[in-house]
C-alpha cells in the first residue's frame, strides 16, 4: 500500500502534466512509496494519450473525463486514492527536491493518524521572481489556510469522510480543512519547502469571491464572531488583491 497519494487535476494543460509528472522524480529516487492519480477533464489536447503511455509508471492511475469543476474532480481523485495521506499537485504544480525529504518526517512521525501536516511551498508570479510561503501555526486557519493548498498532506480517510464541498465555488479547500480541524484533525508543521506552483488560479483572479468564501467558512464552519470574519474578510481582501496585482504585472 503506497504511503502517500499525489492527487493531479488536468484540463487542457497537456504541458502541466508533464511538468508535474517529472518533478515525481524526487520520490521515486528516495524510495518513498507512492501513487499518482490524474482526473483529467476530458482535454482532448494529448493529454490523455501521454498518461496512457506513462504505462503505470508511478502506479499511476487515471480517468478522463467530464466533472462539474476544480473541486469533482479532487473528490473523483479522493475517491480513487488508497495511500495513507495525499497531496493535491495539480496541473503544472510541481514538488520541490526536499519533498522527499518532508514526507520521510512523515513517516517517521508516531502521532501521524488525525493528523495534517503543513510545509512551506514557493509561489510563482512568472516574472522571474518567487515567493516562499511559510507554513503557520495552526490557529491561522480562523483566518485562512496555514498554508498553499499546494503543501498541506491530508490523511486519506478524512478526505473520504469529508470531502470537497462543491457549494463553495472558490475556498473549497479552505472549508474542507477548517472542517477536519473542527472534528479534531490537528495541524503540524514540518519546517521544509515542498511544492511550487504558478499564481494565476482560480483563487488569484477570483479574489473577491474567495474572501467571500472565506467568510462564509468562517462563520458556519468555524463559528468564529462577526466582527473577527468581517475583519478578516478586510485583511484578506487587502492581501489577495495585491497577490492579483503583482501576478497581472508578469
Amino acid at each position: 500500500m503506497a504511503f502517500l497519494s499525489v492527487i493531479t487535476v488536468a484540463f487542457r494543460n497537456y504541458a502541466g502534466v508533464v511538468k508535474t509528472w517529472q518533478s515525481l522524480a524526487h520520490l521515486e529516487q528516495a524510495g518513498i512509496p507512492f501513487e499518482w492519480i490524474v482526473v483529467d477533464g476530458l482535454s482532448q489536447d494529448g493529454t490523455e494519450e501521454f498518461l496512457e503511455n506513462c504505462n503505470g509508471q508511478y502506479n499511476l492511475r487515471y480517468v478522463s473525463e467530464k466533472d462539474k469543476g476544480i473541486y469533482d474532480a479532487m473528490n473523483k481523485g479522493i475517491a480513487m486514492a488508497q495511500g495513507q495521506y495525499a497531496v493535491f499537485l495539480n496541473s503544472g504544480d510541481i514538488f520541490h527536491a526536499d519533498a522527499a525529504q518532508f514526507v520521510r518526517q512523515m513517516q517517521q512521525d508516531s502521532n501521524n493518524g488525525k493528523v495534517m501536516y503543513l510545509g512551506d511551498a514557493l509561489l510563482d508570479f512568472g516574472d522571474g521572481n518567487k515567493l516562499r510561503r511559510t507554513a503557520k501555526h495552526g490557529w491561522y486557519i480562523y483566518h485562512s489556510l496555514p498554508a498553499s493548498h499546494q503543501a498541506i498532506f491530508f490523511p486519506v480517510n478524512g478526505l473520504k469522510q469529508y470531502p470537497y464541498d462543491l457549494k463553495y465555488r472558490v475556498s473549497s479547500d479552505y472549508a474542507l480543512t477548517a472542517r477536519m480541524y473542527k472534528l479534531g484533525y490537528q495541524f503540524k508543521r514540518i519546517k521544509c519547502l515542498v511544492s511550487e506552483f504558478s499564481m494565476g488560479g482560480v483563487s488569484t483572479s477570483n479574489n473577491i469571491e474567495l474572501c467571500q468564501d472565506a467568510k462564509a467558512v468562517q462563520r458556519k464552519i468555524l463559528h468564529v464572531p462577526g466582527f473577527w470574519a468581517e475583519l478578516s474578510y478586510r485583511l484578506r481582501l487587502r492581501t489577495t488583491g495585491k497577490a492579483k496585482a503583482l501576478y497581472n504585472k508578469a
